[in-house]
């Protein structure tokens, strides 16, 4: 596999850092998640919002003090030539990840210490499961005042790491965040979405967490595309326990339906219509078979 590392495409095994590195040490970084969906034709590849994705990284990096190398238009480039370069004609994830790569000693954010590297994975269920148990976490999200999670930080994800090894320990699936106040924030790595009587609600992205582009998406799709009425608003942790449809997404889990919170059955347990008629919708944007979404998308191939 061909990585990009700090300039250059080099080969995975090329792609290495000092165990000084900053990056490895403190966990200075940020990063990104970029989906790229194989088309009807069995060629095509759209990879989907990805500007938009390179767009939240600049904003990333402007807060921790570190560089990109090049506009927006640049770093893009570079990831659609990273997927070329692996010959990719399938579902795809890439990472660009953006680190402080200097050897010296103490936790020190500098713009001239940045390094930017991008990989690939083949990739087709983040969560593999039709629909998923979720418990809340005894683990709090970290308050955006500390380490803001609209940033992508690498270092936040301990606080992730933790609350979802809580829950598989737990024989749950995956975990969901509330904030210091009681709020839910959102699951380890997803955004939250609830279904009450037709009406589709989330919460905004103060509640400490990401500014999610999945989740932007969704918004647009339900409301514009498909009529469905939504509200963002703060949710509490018992409205989980009583909700219709229930279900995560992100650019990994895409759209996961979550079956039951703290063993308390969400609806039925099956997954619910409106969550299915979302979940056809959305994979037919990300393919290219919805005309007016095709701005989206950015082909790799020709």
């Amino acid at each position: 596999m061909v990585t990009y590392f700090n300039g250059d495409f080099v080969d995975d095994d090329d792609a290495t850092i000092s165990v000084r590195s900053r990056g490895l040490n403190y966990g200075l970084g940020c990063f990104g998640g970029v989906r790229g969906y194989l088309a009807d034709d069995g060629e095509q590849v759209f990879v989907f919002r990805l500007e938009d994705h390179v767009a939240r990284l600049q904003t990333s990096a402007k807060v921790l003090f570190m560089r990109l190398p090049g506009d927006r238009r640049q770093v893009s480039e570079i990831i659609l030539e990273l997927i070329r370069r692996n010959e990719v004609h399938y579902d795809v994830y890439v990472r660009p990840l953006l680190f402080s790569n200097s050897n010296r000693l103490a936790p020190l954010l500098r713009e001239e210490d940045s390094c930017f590297t991008a990989f690939t994975m083949p990739l087709q269920r983040y969560l593999d499961k039709d629909s998923i148990d979720v418990c809340i976490s005894s683990w709090r999200r970290v308050a955006d005042n500390a380490i803001p999670a609209r940033t992508k930080p690498t270092g936040i994800y301990l606080n992730s790491a933790l609350a979802r090894r809580e829950a598989h320990d737990n024989g749950f699936d995956e975990a969901i965040f509330l904030t210091e106040r009681g709020q839910v924030s959102e699951g380890s790595a997803e955004h939250i979405f609830i279904i009450k009587r037709g009406v589709l609600y989330s919460p905004p992205s103060t509640e400490d967490n990401l500014d999610g582009i999945t989740r932007r998406s969704l918004i647009t799709l339900l409301t514009e595309d498909l009529g469905l009425p939504f509200v963002e608003r703060p949710i509490g942790r018992s409205e989980l326990y009583t909700t219709d449809e229930m279900f995560l997404c992100g650019t990994g889990a895409e759209i996961t339906p979550v079956r039951s919170v703290d063993r308390r059955l969400v609806g039925d347990g099956s997954i619910g219509e409106i969550t299915k008629r979302l979940q056809a919708y959305f994979g037919d944007v990300v393919r290219g078979r919805v005309e007016r979404r095709r701005e989206w998308l950015s082909p790799v191939w020709g």
